[in-house]
């Protein structure tokens, strides 16, 4: 018998990722799962950045050219990222070498197959889960008999049937990489404008077996682990269990993510919660939208009294870096009622607010209201909201500049002095304060990229001072402040004669995946 390690590779996983950190929990599962294939696969994971030929020949330098009788097997993850340069990568593997068999699975290609040419380019596709349907496929291919199906239903087994993918993450991963686990799959709420609309409900891993495998994870080092399950609090019980694990573990370069469901946090977890010393957790809140009519329409349950009172909590009583999500462009939104629940939201300060645009995923039942509220999507990849009946096409490009802006001003926390400034003067609106200053910076600036530092600076204090009428002193000491504490080392026009000589910058060692949570947290604010 030969020696596996000896034996060419039969099979290829591959992704295209959306940059180097993140490792795909995907492929990794696909290859826990492979059986007595498992010596003849090989996982090779590029970014979208990487030409697609380059790709395509490191992927075809693994497969040794064989008689085309003996299968060899690409298998692609296919997500909204990174469909257009999959498809590029599809078509260069097909013109290259034609008797290799192309499998693709994922999200993207899991709905509307017979409508996207990558699926057309493929020889099979499989929708839905891919853990047990993708080794049987490979089974079929290299010994028979050979599937006549193109579209492959993925099958659903219980999730103690899946074995666990987290002794795949190689020591570079856990060294240079975030982890992404999860404790769950699926998720019970019908929110239409998300994929896990379509799941029946919530499924959870065996939690003993799920916590050793943590267990492992941390003994070989891994410090930083991304929960991917949709609805992190909704079984408490299990909740309350993975927080203690990970109490019995703290280190300070320990980093935890977790999706929180707004409106369900029990004084159990706020307990285990304020336990977390500031920089370990980071909590991902979908509020998406405050109007009630507009949750109702897209079949969202919210209590947003709730949700209010525990960000409010989170915000003031623990530690968590609190990342709350709006949702720009759901049906029958205006800009006005947007604006109401971004200013609702502002006053509970979260460490950032995400600004999305809302996206026709494939499959989604958000298409039901398409017609009735005029919704015009882009054709292409991300397929992001372009107008819809109460938001006009200037409007929405008008949103995205806002977004973009905010994210360099407000998210990035590099001005945490000068922002109440431009925000809360007058008792203004901040979602109007802060638009009518994007309106002005796309005038000024003709850009949302490239903006240096010190170009900010320069326009906010030119702004403020100028176009706001505020005090020059007060504007320059808000913006020194800011400046200083960001670490830039350039010198802003704005700030001329203001700051103090500096002398080499010195390397310091921090949490990588802490640095912006440091930037969001007053000297202060340290022992809160």
């Amino acid at each position: 018998m030969p020696d596996p390690a000896t034996v060419a590779p039969a099979i290829v996983l591959c992704t295209l990722n959306a940059r180097y950190i993140h490792a795909s929990l995907g492929l990794r599962y696909l290859l826990a799962n492979m059986g007595d294939l498992k010596a003849r696969t090989v996982l090779r994971e590029f970014t979208i950045a990487r030409k697609p030929q380059e790709v395509a020949d490191e992927v075809l330098a693994l497969l040794v050219p064989s008689p085309d009788d003996v299968a060899q097997i690409i298998g692609l993850g296919v997500y909204i990222w990174n469909v257009a340069q999959s498809t590029e990568l599809v078509r260069l593997l097909r013109a290259a070498r034609p008797a290799v068999k192309i499998v693709l699975g994922g999200p993207e290609v899991s709905h509307e197959v017979e409508l996207q040419e990558i699926t057309r380019l493929a020889d099979f596709v499989i929708t839905g889960w891919g853990d047990v349907s993708f080794p049987k496929l490979c089974l079929a291919l290299l010994n028979g008999p050979r599937s006549t199906m193109k579209v492959i239903q993925g099958e659903q087994p219980p999730l103690n049937q899946i074995a666990l993918p987290y002794d795949e993450y190689s020591d570079a991963d856990l060294a240079h990489r975030l982890l992404y686990v999860e404790a769950s799959r699926g998720c019970p709420f019908k929110c239409e404008f998300c994929l896990s609309s379509l799941d029946q409900t919530a499924w959870s891993f065996e939690l003993e077996k799920f916590l050793a495998a943590m267990q492992v994870l941390h003994q070989r080092g891994a410090r930083h682990f991304k929960f991917v399950d949709r609805t992190f609090n909704l079984k408490i019980d299990a909740s309350a269990r993975i927080l203690q694990f990970f109490l019995e573990l703290m280190t300070e370069d320990l980093f935890l993510h977790f999706e929180l469901v707004p409106d369900h946090l029990p004084e159990r977890l706020k307990g285990l919660i304020v336990q977390f010393p500031p920089g370990v957790l980071q909590f991902e809140i979908g509020v998406q939208s405050f109007n009630p009519e507009v949750q109702q329409r897209i079949s969202r349950q919210q209590d947003n009294a709730k949700t209010e009172a525990n960000l409010n909590w989170l915000a003031r009583e623990s530690h968590a870096h609190l990342h709350a999500d709006l949702i720009f462009g759901l049906p029958g939104e205006t800009l006005e009622s947007f604006a109401a629940g971004f200013d609702r939201l502002y006053a509970l300060r979260p460490d950032e607010i995400q600004l999305g645009i809302l996206k026709r995923l494939r499959g989604t039942p958000i298409t039901r209201h398409s017609a009735a509220h005029l919704m015009v999507y882009d054709a292409e990849a991300p397929y992001t909201v372009l107008q819809t009946g109460v938001l006009d096409a200037p409007t929405v490009q008008r949103f995205k500049r806002f977004a973009r802006y905010w994210g360099l001003l407000a998210n990035s926390a590099r001005f945490k002095q000068t922002l109440p400034l431009l925000l809360e003067r007058d008792q203004a609106s901040p979602f109007h304060a802060f638009l009518a200053f994007s309106d002005w910076l796309w005038r000024r600036a003709g850009k949302t990229s490239d903006l240096s530092p010190e170009l900010l600076v320069d326009a906010l204090a030119d702004y403020l001072c100028n176009a706001c009428g505020l005090d020059r002193q007060n504007v320059q000491q808000a913006l020194l402040s800011d400046y200083s504490r960001s670490g830039a080392r350039a010198s802003p026009h704005a700030l001329q004669g203001l700051l103090p000589k500096r002398s080499a910058p010195t390397i310091r060692k921090s949490k990588s995946f802490a640095q912006r949570q440091g930037r969001h947290q007053n000297p202060d604010q340290a022992l809160r």
